[in-house]
């Protein structure tokens, strides 16, 4: 998902079947005027003289605070820092108690990205002040994010007690849950009950392979509804790498945090209005309170809209239902976050350079995979059309998008770390399988 700027923002920022898989085609002829490189430099220059030499320049009231929350996304974004900059950010402080909510979090997510080490004595100031729980829970990330820091999760742990006691709001809960795993290695059920074909029988599943550093590149990997899995046309399997991070890089259970782990239902494809992610098809994603329980588990007969986690459990197996983390997409659609799909990228990726993901770029949550421009705006290779025509090749984008981390290891994923998984799931012994025909009210044992 990407920001909507405000109306003048954006007039400031405008630049003047089964076998082996997708079968090869002639490369589409693709252009993004927002790829060319004239127009990534005006996008450059409008930023600086509209945002930052404007915005920033006005006194900080409350008249003015959407004027000078406009640049920040757009500083994540370039990850563009100057001590000007600094300057005024650093004036912020003076009365952010007085700012709305939607500025403290806006800002919050400013510092979390580009300022992470300077301002963590005001942060556990306003941390023990701020009356706002998701306010709270950012900055309690913020001061997280140094692991060495024990006096700050002392502070945390009592503040968090404390509003525990009195507050229904489930990110305290996701936070609590956070804390409590902290410094655990990443270790998963087996992942052979996720490729077989009796998980969401008769779908096609997309996975995004993650790492829990979600710097590194994921991969994305396609099961057919019959149980094997998407395959090139000499045979080799399909496989292509696509980022789950958000510029933020934020945990999932905050919003434009990284993409969340856990099922998703797919509800076709789309062509996105945003010029950051470009003309190339996106795969529409929903999760749960999204959309309704009987669209989510394609149950025509479920018309009650409440959702309940037994629902959601009811798709994932015995080993797996125990695993918090596939829980993500849960509690992230209880949370709030919305619009998580995955797609393409015009964005700049010099902006990154040095990174571990680039040239990947991130976005603001969705998922995201690669895409290359010549200096005209001609797109020259895409990842993203890569998925789309092994997603076609299966019937379309009509079943369901699992995200999940599969270790600490510090490198991309690649196939190597799943395709002999995949060659022993797809061609062991099988049983007549039916098309997937959920029990909404499934019950297994909590956790």
């Amino acid at each position: 998902m990407f920001r909507v700027f405000s109306a003048r923002a954006q007039t400031a920022m405008q630049a003047p079947a089964t076998g082996p898989g997708p079968a090869p085609a002639p490369a589409p002829v693709v252009h993004a005027d927002f790829a060319a490189k004239a127009h990534r430099e005006a996008f450059f220059q409008n930023f600086l003289k509209n945002y930052i030499q404007r915005d920033l320049t006005q006194p900080l009231t409350d008249s003015t605070e959407d004027d000078w929350s406009d640049p920040f996304w757009g500083l994540e974004l370039l990850q563009y820092k100057t001590p000007y900059i600094q300057d005024r950010i650093s004036r912020v402080w003076d009365h952010i108690d007085e700012r709305s909510p939607d500025f403290q979090e806006a800002f919050g997510e400013l510092i979390y990205t580009n300022y992470p080490k300077i301002y963590r004595a005001q942060v556990a100031q306003w941390l023990v002040r701020t009356p706002h729980e998701r306010i709270f829970a950012l900055l309690s990330e913020y001061l997280l994010a140094d692991p060495t820091d024990s006096s700050a999760r002392v502070l945390i742990r009592r503040s968090l007690t404390s509003r525990l006691d009195t507050s229904q709001d489930i990110t305290l809960e996701l936070l609590r849950k956070r804390l409590n795993h902290e410094g655990m290695p990443t270790i998963t059920p087996p992942l052979d009950q996720l490729f077989s074909v009796n998980f969401l029988p008769g779908q096609t599943v997309v996975f995004s392979l993650q790492r829990s550093n979600r710097d590194y590149p994921g991969l994305v990997i396609i099961r057919r509804p019959d149980g094997t899995f998407v395959k090139n046309p000499d045979s080799s399997y399909f496989a292509a790498p696509e980022l789950g991070r958000s510029i933020t890089n934020l945990p999932y259970y905050l919003h434009n945090g990284n993409t969340p782990q856990g099922i998703y239902v797919m509800a076709g494809f789309g062509v996105s209005q945003s010029r950051f992610l470009g003309p190339t098809l996106n795969i529409q994603m929903r999760m749960p309170f999204e959309t309704d329980p009987g669209s989510f588990l394609k149950l025509d007969e479920l018309t009650d809209t409440t959702w309940r986690i037994d629902q959601y459990r009811s798709l994932l197996p015995q080993a797996w239902s125990q695993d918090f983390n596939l829980y993500g997409s849960f509690y992230a659609g209880i949370v709030g976050r919305r619009a998580i799909i995955a797609h393409g990228t015009t964005i700049d990726p010099s902006y990154y350079k040095g990174r571990i993901w680039y040239p990947q770029t991130p976005s603001l949550g969705c998922l995201c995979a690669y895409e290359s421009w010549d200096e005209n705006g001609m797109r020259v290779s895409s990842d993203q059309q890569k998925i789309v025509d092994a997603l076609k090749s299966t019937g379309g984008a009509q079943g369901y998008v699992v995200v999940l981390e599969l270790d600490d290891k510090a490198a991309p994923v690649t196939l190597s770390d799943v395709s002999l998984l995949m060659h022993t799931t797809e061609t062991a012994p099988r049983t007549a399988v039916r098309k997937t025909t959920h029990s909404p009210t499934r019950r297994i044992a909590r956790r």
